[in-house]
């Protein structure tokens, strides 16, 4: 099922090459989409949600009863594992958090303040599993930054309910309002506003291929947080890695959807080879079998380099969403790593860690493009703005270096803008 190549049989390009998903097929349709929510409202919004949930839905939003029922229902239990993950992201976003600054100089006071966006609209997929930690992870860097109005569109079930522990997620991250809206449709509402649903100033979120393409045609109207693919993992490991722990790690990945991959770097043929059989005993015995072994057979593999600078070297250039490094020294290690999401540090930090309770955001670039984004957090949800003042004096001193910058770029009224002040 997992084939093993040694690193000089195969690129980093052919490794990723499955990743490279074209959102073209779909665009005309969601577009159409987008363009009916703009006009019509909630009367589209109502259509679509019929037609792709199976849900006939009269009231988008869920009702302070709902959640209270929810949150009966979860139990005592886990409502107390979502508040600890909470305090964990919160913990490690709060270090995030930026301060105003203004210098003085020459007479010329700068500045830049850190304000919160206005309002923030957080999307939940439903689809083959319903991530509630995706809830805590999304919204509550965007509390933490001071934004005032947190939603949240999610699928609802064809009978218009919400999973409970979507709802007990929502009400302790501090979601203000959760709306029953899934799908290209939910980020359009969110975009544009409907009669039931607030525009937003940001959406941030995972979501399949449908919802990634209305995300990028809608940015404009509203910021994004990024265009997601499929889940990604790739695990660097030495010949102490034991086996067992580096198969179950890939599985955890491979099992979240057909498109995901699974890649395994390693020093060690002996290693790679018992991972193989691992893996392939291991994946029979999982519920969403079906999944993982699709995707394995897609995109999973195993690549045996000469040693672990060169794994480390073949793992930059893949630039993975997850990178474990399941080394002795994994630190030393990670001193050659620049491109990846997240990395996971030693034989005890599986990404699942990550997942849940470490804190650390797992909204994260994926499809190569940790090489120039970043994992989700607080400055998402934070715009700057700058502030300049000169006085009298500075003008003066400055106006003759402004005008002949001005003119240089054949702007004459910017020039006259300054001249006029200090020539009278």
């Amino acid at each position: 099922m997992l084939k093993i190549f040694k690193a000089s049989q195969i690129t980093a390009e052919e490794i990723v090459s499955a990743r490279d998903l074209s959102y073209a097929d779909v665009e005309s349709g969601v577009k159409e989409l987008i363009c009916d929510v703009r006009a019509n409202g909630d009367a589209a919004v109502r259509k679509y949600t019929l037609r792709f949930d199976k849900a006939d839905v009269a009231d988008f939003k869920v009702s302070d009863g709902e959640i209270s029922l929810a949150l009966e229902r979860t139990g005592a239990e886990f409502i107390r594992i979502l508040e600890r993950a909470a305090k964990n992201i919160e913990r490690f976003h709060a270090a995030q958090l930026r301060k105003d600054f203004k210098l003085d100089y020459d007479g010329i006071t700068v500045g830049q303040r850190f304000l919160p966006v206005e309002s923030a609209g957080i999307y939940v997929p439903g689809g083959t599993a319903r991530y509630p930690s995706s809830v805590l992870m999304n919204a509550v860097p965007a509390r933490l930054a001071g934004v005032k109005n947190i939603i949240m569109c999610t699928p609802p079930s064809s009978d218009g309910s919400i999973p409970d522990n979507i709802l007990a997620a929502a009400k302790v991250a501090g979601v203000n309002a959760v709306y029953k809206i899934g799908g290209a449709q939910a980020i359009a509402a969110m975009a544009y506003g409907t009669e039931s649903i607030p525009k937003v100033d940001k959406i941030a979120g995972p979501g399949n291929v449908y919802v990634a393409t209305a995300k990028k045609l809608v940015q404009g109207a509203a910021g994004i947080d990024m265009i997601a693919g499929p889940s990604e993992i790739l695990v660097i490991a030495d010949k102490y890695a034991n086996p067992e722990w580096v198969a179950a790690d890939l599985l955890s990945q491979a099992e979240h959807d057909k498109l995901a991959s699974a890649i395994l770097l390693t020093d060690d043929l002996a290693l790679a080879e018992k991972c193989a059989e691992a893996v392939e005993r291991r994946v029979k015995k999982l519920p969403r079998r079906e999944i993982a072994e699709a995707s394995l057979e897609a995109n999973g593999k195993i690549i045996v380099t000469e040693n672990l600078v060169d794994a480390a070297r073949l793992a930059d250039e893949i630039a993975p969403e997850h990178l474990e490094l399941a080394v002795r020294d994994s630190e030393e290690l990670l001193k050659k790593i620049r491109n990846a999401g997240s990395v996971f540090l030693g034989y005890y930090t599986p990404e699942a860690t990550g997942d849940y309770m470490a804190g650390a955001n797992h909204t994260l670039p994926t499809g190569g493009t940790a090489r120039f984004s970043s994992p989700l957090g607080v400055d998402d949800f934070i715009k700057k703005s700058q502030f300049i003042r000169f006085t009298p004096e500075s003008l003066d001193s400055y106006a003759g270096d402004i005008a002949a910058f001005a003119r240089a770029e054949g702007l004459t009224a910017h020039a006259e803008s300054v001249e006029v002040r200090v020539n009278e």
